[in-house]
């Protein structure tokens, strides 16, 4: 049986109810009194705090300076890749393919590095085998990357200001490849087509159509760049292909497949362009650069000896003749008589 409340309790219950309505309705208008300042200084500080935090309307981060290109995306960081390896490689090929199958680029790849191997190292010199890359390229991007390097001198940009975090104000250069700098210099430079032309990035540019892959040697040495044009674009007698009995992979299908989908077009070594005939002349030095080097020696040599000996021959003949005039002048001024020089005879 359920329990039921009397009259009286239930108005006591109601009437205590509505007491602590009213007592909860007072402490409310009570709160503001005492809360209100606490909660709008709590905002004033954490306003304030915010307007330390924030930073000022021309800070530039450090990591992301001012750019004429969109820093994120493939294509600007390409350009930058390619930028970076036209300066800091000193010998390039250039080759035309012919769309290759990723089996083919890995065969001819393996007997690139089985040829550039078995190329002796000189004795104190580091081997760069291992830093001979062949990659395809992007045609375009390489193509904005060599007139860049090619017209575009960082140290001709002049420093500016930067704004840091705390607003204070900081010398910045910004001569980054891809800088507003960079894109003025190559656009005023490309305006005089006559004056591109006689520029290395003139001589280069009608070799980039097409597909395109390069071969990178971190430094000028004939005798890797020879072990790569017998593999890559052999040409007997100066730079014959292997031996079928000695490397006997070079002659696998794939491979020569591969091969003869690739065309050395031309170079660039020291940053000059070079055509094959140029290439093969490198890659044609005996002994690398020490060879060259005793090849300069030898010829300033011999061009010093024939100088001398010009000089000296020069000089003995002139001793010659004063020699003879100066006999000729003292037998005029001393005659001999006719009949000193019989009893000469006599005696």
């Amino acid at each position: 049986m359920s329990l039921r409340l009397s009259r009286p309790a239930v108005r006591g219950l109601g009437s205590a109810i509505k007491s602590s309505r009213i007592s909860s309705r007072s402490a409310a208008l009570l709160v503001p009194s005492t809360f209100t300042s606490a909660f709008s200084t709590a905002s004033t500080q954490r306003a304030a705090a915010a307007g330390h935090l924030r930073l000022p309307d021309d800070y530039v981060p450090p990591t992301q300076p001012p750019s004429a290109r969109p820093v994120d995306t493939r294509k600007s960081q390409l350009l930058r890749t390619y930028t970076s390896m036209l300066r800091s490689t000193p010998l390039m090929l250039i080759f035309q393919h012919n769309n290759l199958t990723a089996i083919e680029w890995a065969a001819i790849r393996r007997e690139l590095t089985l040829a550039l191997s078995n190329v002796p190292v000189p004795e104190g010199a580091p081997d760069i085998t291992s830093k001979i890359h062949l990659q395809v390229v992007r045609t375009r991007i390489f193509d904005v990357a060599l007139k860049t390097v090619e017209f575009f001198d960082p140290s001709t940009v002049e420093p500016t200001t930067a704004t840091t975090a705390t607003g204070t104000k900081v010398p910045a250069t910004y001569n980054h490849d891809l800088s507003k700098h960079a894109w003025k210099a190559v656009k005023e430079a490309t305006k005089n087509q006559e004056a591109v032309e006689k520029t290395v990035y003139g001589q280069l540019a009608p070799l980039l159509v097409g597909p395109v892959a390069i071969l990178t040697l971190p430094s000028v040495s004939p005798a890797h760049l020879g072990a790569a044009l017998s593999v890559l674009a052999p040409s007997p007698p100066a730079f014959p292909a292997p031996s079928r009995k000695k490397n006997p992979g070079y002659y696998d299908l794939t491979c020569q497949s591969g091969l003869q989908k690739l065309l050395l077009v031309g170079g660039r070594i020291e940053g000059k362009a070079f055509d094959y005939d140029g290439i093969k002349w490198v890659g044609g030095i005996e002994n690398g650069i020490e060879g060259l080097r005793a090849q300069l020696v030898h010829m300033l040599q011999s061009a010093g000896m024939g100088l001398t000996s010009v000089l000296e021959g020069a000089g003995k003949s002139l001793w010659l003749t004063m020699e003879s005039r100066k006999s000729v002048l003292e037998e005029e001024q001393n005659p001999k008589k006719e009949g000193e020089g019989e009893e000469e005879k006599k005696e």
